[in-house]
Formats: structure tokens, C-alpha cells, sequence
């Protein structure tokens, strides 16, 4: 099992099943390994060198782990922050460096109004950043813009409460 992180290099807490019969092996740390015995399976840890050397092959084709950049909204609009239009220069040379990659853009808001009004507006924001990349030489069919609403708050708070760090956009490069 290899260890694993999120797109902003954060471990991510995994684990992988191996079963037979009325037996049961779980792998859950890195670079953990069944191996097969006379009696079923036993565990062991493999070393980062062991791994590379035998899947080395399969390890050098997996794409890059994607660039995560987080933009930010003025309540209850798709304009950025003066601050999140100061960081475009610096995204748009990351995106460009990735050329051919995949870009979801996925829009966000804070829990101050109704879910669907969210719902409209953090798909608004989404666009607005997509439009906002293409502008700027991003083919239109790689760029995918998803609203999200209210439903994946950055920072959890109660309902109705304007809180700025929700109301973003996350910017995936693939």
C-alpha cells in the first residue's frame, strides 16, 4: 500500500482488505504488504527502495499529483477579492506550465442565504473563473466549472453566518 496524500499534500488515511475465506488482512499504513504463506497471508512493510524497484515501471506513468489554488469571493457576487485578483498571475503560469491537464473549478459560498440561491452562485463563481482562464488561453473543453453551494464549507459554521473563508473557489490542475 502506498502512502497517499490529498491535492494539497495532506496524508490521506487509507486502508486495502485482503480476505480469504474466513480470514481477513487489513493494510492500512504505508508501504504495507500481504504476502502469500502456506496458511493464507502475513503482513509486512516493504521499504520505499523495494517498491521502486519493483513497480518502478507503474510508478513513473502516474500523472502529477494536481496544484490546488483557492480563490476568493466578494459576499454574494462572482467578483474576486482584490487579494485572490493579485494571485491570478501566479496561477495562471502554474496552469500554463501543466499544458494539457484537466482544471475542474469548483465554486463554493458561505451559509448566509437560501441553498439554492448557494447552489446558482457558486456555479456562477465557477464559471467566472473558467471564462476568467480562458481568457487567458485555456482551451474551453478542458475547464470543467462545478457548484457546490454551501455543502463543502471551508469552515463549518451555523446557518446565515457570512463567514469569508466559504465563499471561494478551489482551482484543481490536473
Amino acid at each position: 500500500m502506498l502512502p497517499q496524500q490529498d491535492a494539497n499534500g495532506q496524508p490521506i488515511k487509507t486502508a486495502v482488505s485482503v480476505e480469504e475465506q474466513n480470514k481477513r488482512l487489513v493494510l492500512d499504513q504505508p508501504f504495507a504488504v500481504a504476502e502469500r504463506t502456506s496458511d493464507g497471508y502475513t503482513q509486512r512493510t516493504a521499504s520505499a527502495e523495494e517498491v521502486r524497484a519493483r513497480y518502478g515501471d507503474i510508478l513513473r506513468i502516474q500523472p502529477p499529483t494536481p496544484e490546488v489554488f483557492v480563490l476568493r469571493f466578494l459576499p454574494g457576487k462572482s467578483q474576486l477579492t482584490s487579494e485572490s485578483e493579485s494571485q491570478l498571475p501566479a496561477l495562471v503560469e502554474k496552469a500554463k506550465a501543466r499544458a494539457g491537464g484537466e482544471i475542474l473549478v469548483i465554486g463554493h459560498t458561505d451559509t448566509v442565504g437560501k441553498a439554492e440561491a448557494n447552489d446558482e452562485l457558486s456555479l456562477r463563481r465557477a464559471r467566472a473563473v473558467g471564462n476568467l482562464l480562458v481568457s487567458k488561453g485555456f482551451p474551453a473543453d478542458l475547464i470543467t466549472p462545478i457548484g457546490r453551494g454551501e455543502r463543502e464549507l471551508a469552515v463549518a459554521t451555523a446557518d446565515e453566518v457570512a463567514e469569508p473563508r466559504n465563499r471561494r473557489v478551489e482551482i484543481l490542475i490536473r
